[in-house]
């Protein structure tokens, strides 16, 4: 990846957040890597590297600084969204696919060889696979020795390390002192739950955001009392999640089954509330149209609700076909079971009673389920967004709206145009816009986020 010099050298000398996670700061005298807004003494020219990961900075040889913490900082925007192989494999490493399955496994869901993955990753990141999966431990052990009163050994496990030795090796590489030395620092979690504070890059829009989830929940997954809420089907086991919006962060109450699971909940709560985006980048592009100036003035950070379940995004949005939104969460209720919405497998075993709706609703997420099965449909975090809305639209009962809702939601495509949304076509009319395809070329590559504010602005324009 190149990083040009003066550019992130002039983001550091003026502490910009906004870049924290973008890329990292190295300095050569400290052997210490920093966020761009770390605020210690800015080091001289001569001094500092950039790297566009940590874990590309831990193979250089560098430690994680202790005071801005740059393993906290948010994820990339540039990586959250980009569709192409080095997106889709970071995200899936985010997931856990490499602690749970290895590097021939991640290979295997991209559809590439080892080599080539491996050779791509280490020119876009300064780091192959295994070394950004042991970068991501690390995070995951520090987060479970500040916050639990775990042993150091099963943490060492749970994080995803194969040995101690290789936990206590690591940590001494990332943080430059032992395991031991971070308990100093731990913080006390909730009873029954580890908190978490999950950064965000500002503005961010939490009432719109939470406002979405509570009016979409589903009784039995989701629940509103007080805070939200909701349970979660993990790779190990279950959890569940409370989130709470907080001043420059979201406070997140995890209880699991399997800490094993940490680091892949986390990643999902992020991706819930799109927490790796570049609000102002999206805000930049979408104010420059004076019919959504407006709302991008009165509501700046908005952020698209995604899902922490690609299948369940789906049949939630198959269900939710020509009805009100009260009345798909109804009968999206009546599918769950022991507190979880079912996976394509559960959903395949379900009698025709546990489906209100009619036969061919029920026939179509039924083919969803199967095509999820065999594979057929790929609605993961790593999933190829192209080759998954071609695959909708081929089964029965899905078409160009469907498709589209579950490329925006579940999987995270930046750039979704819903033209045939009769909400947002209303409200274009209303806002004066007679041709919404040819006036959303100016949106690009953030229509996605232009959908939010046209549904936004559907409640407010009369």
């Amino acid at each position: 990846m190149d990083l040009d010099f003066e550019r992130c050298y002039r983001t550091i000398e003026t502490r910009d957040a906004r870049f924290d996670g973008c890329f990292i700061l190295a300095v050569r005298t400290t052997g210490i890597y920093c966020r761009p807004s770390c605020p210690a003494v800015k080091p001289k020219r001569q001094n500092v590297s950039f790297y566009p990961s940590a874990a590309a900075a831990q193979r250089g040889g560098y430690r994680a600084c202790m005071r801005c913490r740059p393993d906290a900082s948010p994820g990339s925007p540039d990586w959250d969204v980009r569709a192409d192989l080095v997106g889709r494999a970071l995200r899936l490493i985010g997931d856990g696919v490499v602690d749970r399955d290895g590097v021939p496994g991640l290979a295997r869901r991209l559809g590439y060889t080892e080599r080539h993955l491996n050779r791509l990753l280490t020119t876009e990141l300064g780091a192959g696979p295994l070394a950004l999966a042991r970068a991501q431990r690390a995070r995951t052990a520090r987060t479970l020795i500040e916050n639990t009163d775990l042993g150091l050994g099963e943490i060492a496990f749970a994080a995803g390390f194969g040995s101690i030795r290789q936990f206590n090796d690591t940590i001494r590489e990332v943080y430059a002192v032992a395991p031991s030395h971070l308990r100093r620092d731990r913080r006390a979690s909730g009873p029954g739950g580890l908190r978490l504070k999950l950064p965000y890059r500002e503005p961010f829009d939490a009432k719109g955001m939470f406002d979405f989830l509570v009016g979409h929940a589903v009784a039995g997954v989701e629940s509103t009392e007080g805070t939200y809420s909701r349970s979660l089907r993990l790779p190990h086991g279950t959890g569940r999640v409370e989130l709470e919006p907080a001043d420059g962060h979201v406070l997140a109450t995890l209880t699991l089954a399997d800490l094993r699971d940490l680091a892949p909940a986390v990643a999902r709560c992020r991706r819930l509330l799109d927490l790796d985006a570049d609000p102002a980048a999206v805000d930049a592009v979408l104010a420059e149209d004076p019919v959504l100036a407006g709302s991008v003035r009165d509501n700046p950070g908005i952020r698209i609700p995604r899902g922490v379940d690609g299948f369940e995004v789906a049949v939630r949005a198959i269900v939710g076909q020509q009805i009100s939104v009260a009345a798909a969460c109804g009968v999206a209720a009546k599918l769950v079971r022991d507190g979880l919405f079912p996976d394509a497998p559960a959903l395949l075993e379900l009698p025709d009673e546990a489906f209100s709706m009619p036969v061919k609703r029920r026939e179509t997420l039924r083919a969803l389920a199967r095509a999820v099965v065999d594979g057929d449909v790929d609605l993961e975090p790593g999933a190829d967004r192209d080759a998954a809305e071609r695959a909708l639209l081929a089964l029965p009962g899905i078409g160009p709206w469907t498709a589209g809702y579950v490329a925006l939601r579940a999987l995270g495509a930046p750039d979704v145009l819903l033209d045939t949304d009769l909400v947002i076509r209303r409200t274009a009319e209303r806002l004066g816009i007679t041709d919404l395809p040819t006036h959303a070329e100016r949106w690009r590559p953030w229509r996605s986020y232009a959908m939010l504010h046209l549904w936004r602005l559907s409640w407010t324009t009369p």
